[in-house]
C-alpha cells in the first residue's frame, strides 16, 4: 500500500479535481465519495480548530469548543503555522 506522499501523480490528480469542482454540493459529494463518515468529521473538526486557532483562542478551549484531543489541536497548529499554508490559504477565503 502507498502513502499520498509517496504517489505524487494521485496526489497532483486529486488536488485538481478538487480544483475543478465548482459548488458546495459537487464537493460534499465527491468528499462523500471519497471518505467515510468518520473521516468527513475528522477533517471537519480539524478545519474547525484551525478556525479557532486563527482567532488567537487557546488550545485548551479549542479542544473543549471542538472535542478535539491535544493532540489534534497541537498537530494542527503547527500545520497553521508551518510552511505549507493550506490552512491559511482556505481560511483567508472562508472568513
Amino acid at each position: 500500500m502507498t502513502h499520498a506522499g509517496e504517489n505524487s501523480d494521485g496526489l497532483e490528480r486529486l488536488a485538481r479535481a478538487l480544483c475543478a469542482l465548482e459548488t458546495p454540493d459537487q464537493a460534499r459529494a465527491l468528499l462523500s465519495d471519497l471518505c467515510t463518515p468518520r473521516e468527513l468529521a475528522d477533517l471537519a473538526q480539524r478545519l474547525e480548530v484551525a478556525s479557532l486557532l486563527a482567532q488567537g483562542r487557546s488550545y485548551m478551549d479549542v479542544s473543549r469548543a471542538t472535542g478535539a484531543s491535544s493532540t489534534t489541536v497541537s498537530r494542527v497548529s503547527k500545520c497553521l503555522n508551518g510552511p505549507a499554508g493550506g490552512y491559511r490559504a482556505v481560511l483567508s477565503r472562508l472568513d
